[in-house]
């Protein structure tokens, strides 16, 4: 049997069941955890946006603070959301791969059309939006994923383990670098800080150093092929199965990750911004699995045929609309934030998170209408049209 021939057969036999039954064909849990990702992914960018200068002055020391309060809201989200929203893009992908498999179809066929739309959403994302864009990355590595998914667990472990390992020492080399070559303290913050005063100016910027903002790219995309992979390979292991040993994957996944993430994230948090790429990109992770573990479990003990919540509801509606609501919570504040805008940025930590609970409040409004009438997203109905539209394209001329 090939190796092909056998990842699809353990994709079509392993059982994929949300705890709490899926609605709509859907699986709650990944709605709701998605959702929360989403609004966890604002928690971390809003500090972002109302710093003075907006993102771009994090290169200009902006991001630094001695408010104990603000420094551990910040450690709360940094990283953590984002790599839950990374894993579950990562079973995304496996249930993509599931359906292609189920209806006889080569995969990873036409995902290289799928990837190339979502680089250019991130792209005009970038440019328009936010410096610090993760769709540009997301759209490399699951190129890059979804041809290791379809593959044996021997090729994928070897290819995730070598990509990681190289990775760990990537990091822990910079680290080492920033911890004995750290500036002088009387040098942080003499960088003038970077205008909000006009969009366009912005836009520009963004264009002349894409250089500087799109590094991060250098540490996302291993990072996430690394996490698609884990969280395709998660489904596989029960994850989100109503079985006696999906229960217990959960309980290690829960304990493991935040038993020991939480305390590491503490240590490197208290360690200092040396530490920064340990702190967003080693450690949240780990975090985020045992979110993801505890937060399958508690969405699965919800009562059958009981009615969600309005809260609930609000959550799960961002989940299933996720990529629209994290380009519209950026682009309600950078409205909010910036001084083309209502100028907002530069407020007392209560005002940041209160800028935050109101974008999430008005996604979470704005979302159960919106899917009222439709059934996706307007960015996710518009990058299905394309989809679509291109294999209509080739069907007719194909005929």
């Amino acid at each position: 049997m090939s190796a092909h021939t056998s990842a699809s057969t353990s994709a079509t036999t392993a059982p994929v069941a949300a705890p709490g039954g899926p609605r709509g064909g859907r699986i709650a849990a990944l709605d709701v955890l998605r959702g929360v990702a989403i609004l966890g992914t604002l928690a971390s960018n809003i500090w972002l946006f109302t710093m003075p200068g907006g993102p771009a002055a994090l290169f200009s020391g902006g991001f630094v603070t001695d408010d104990p309060v603000r420094t551990a809201l910040q450690a709360l989200s940094n990283g953590k959301f984002l790599g839950l929203l990374t894993l579950l893009f990562g079973v995304g992908l496996e249930l993509q791969y599931r359906s292609m498999v189920r209806r006889g179809l080569r995969w990873p066929g036409r995902y290289g059309l799928r990837a190339a739309i979502l680089f250019v959403e991130g792209l005009l994302h970038y440019v328009l939006v936010f410096e610090f864009d993760v769709l540009m990355g997301y759209a490399i590595a699951s190129v890059l994923a979804a041809y290791l998914i379809g593959r044996s667990d021997r090729v994928v472990r070897a290819w995730s383990t070598v990509v990681a390992a190289v990775y760990v020492l990537v990091i822990a080399g910079v680290t080492a670098l920033l911890v004995t070559a750290s500036p002088a303290s009387g040098e942080a913050g003499t960088v003038p800080l970077p205008s909000t005063a006009s969009w366009p100016e912005q836009v520009l910027v963004r264009l002349e150093h894409a250089a500087v903002f799109r590094i991060e790219l250098l540490f996302i995309v291993p990072s996430a092929l690394v996490l698609f992979v884990v969280g395709s390979r998660l489904v596989r292991a029960g994850l989100f199965t109503s079985t006696p040993e999906g229960a217990r994957l959960r309980r290690r996944l829960a304990w493991v990750g935040l038993g020991a993430g939480v305390p590491l994230n503490a240590l490197t948090t208290w360690a200092g911004p040396d530490w920064v790429l340990v702190d967003r990109y080693l450690v949240p992770p780990l975090v985020a699995v045992g979110i993801l573990a505890l937060g399958t479990t508690l969405v699965g003990r919800v009562r059958a045929g009981r009615a969600p919540g309005l809260l609930r509801r609000g959550v799960e509606a961002v989940g299933r609309t996720a990529l629209s609501c994290y380009v519209l919570q950026n682009v309600l504040a950078s409205v909010l934030c910036y001084d083309w805008g209502l100028g907002l940025a530069g407020g007392a930590t209560w005002q940041v998170v209160a800028l935050w609970a109101g974008i999430s409040a008005v996604l979470m409004i704005a979302a159960p209408l919106w899917l009222r009438r439709w059934p996706r997203g307007p960015i996710e109905l518009l990058m299905h049209r394309v989809y679509d539209s291109r294999r209509v394209d080739r069907a007719a001329s194909a005929a």
